[in-house]
């Protein structure tokens, strides 16, 4: 008997520490709520649930079907990117916000950890505005915080906390940096490719291969040799020319 409590004690030890290693389904915690299917439908076809359900620790802006309707048209790519940016790096729940050093803070999310993002793309600008009035924004410059705190979704301290703000952040550029990446290595292959292809002007050498003729060709039957001996022949007869010249003497001199 003790045996076996003991076996039913470290089964259950390892059950505990199994599921405290998979601390949270953001999917199953969204799943919860009708009016965030969109999002959380999104966050399933791009894989970013995968991602925040390995983190540790982490804070999901969501935004509701309604006010998420503007970003459905839009490539599949670049919504990665963006709901990327509404996941913050660090556990914050409404208390914590409420107490921000300074009433501001720059927070990094999952889209810098992703190293796709240009200058400040990959931070959140949060703040403590009006009458105690959490807003979010781009960290990019001129970016203002257009988007408001709503309302605490979920949390699991200090392992997740969903918050669900009024509105989609986009910083300005973001679908630019989307398509750099994809354009550029096309483009680079294009123009290693054409003058490759250029140089292949080999069989323009295929003529100084015309030797290839030559070689096989024999000499002694074919026109080549023809063509040296009509040379030949006029110089073999300049000389014939000459004698007679020198026979014309002696005949004045028998006459004589």
């Amino acid at each position: 008997m003790n045996s076996k409590a003991s076996t039913l004690l470290c089964l259950a030890l390892f059950l505990l520490l199994s599921s405290a290693s998979s601390a949270f389904n953001i999917t199953k915690l969204l799943g919860r709520h009708s009016a965030l299917s969109t999002f959380n439908d999104f966050l399933t076809e791009t894989q970013l649930a995968e991602q925040i359900n390995s983190r540790n620790t982490i804070t999901v802006l969501v935004v509701d079907n309604k006010d998420l309707a503007g970003v459905s048209g839009i490539p599949l790519d670049t919504i990665k990117k963006i709901l990327s940016l509404h996941v913050i790096l660090d556990y914050y729940d409404i208390e914590k916000l409420t107490e921000l050093p300074n009433k501001t803070a720059l927070v990094p999310t999952l889209f810098q950890a992703s190293g796709l993002a240009i200058g400040q793309q990959g931070f959140l600008n949060v703040s403590l505005i009006n009458e105690g009035e959490i807003a979010f924004g781009s960290a990019v410059k001129g970016s203002s915080l257009n988007s408001k705190l709503v309302e605490s979704v979920a949390a699991q301290p200090y392992n997740i906390s969903v918050l669900q703000i009024t509105s989609p952040i986009v910083p300005p550029g973001i679908d630019q940096s989307a398509a750099s990446p994809t354009n550029s290595p096309p483009e680079a292959a294009i123009p290693v490719a054409a003058p490759k292809k250029s140089p292949v002007t080999a069989p323009a050498h295929a003529p100084a291969e015309k030797p290839v003729p030559e070689t096989p060709a024999p000499r002694g039957a074919g026109a080549p040799t023809v063509s040296p001996v009509p040379l030949l022949a006029p110089e073999a007869d300049a000389p014939e020319a000459d004698a007679p010249e020198a026979n014309a003497p002696e005949a004045a001199c028998t006459r004589s």
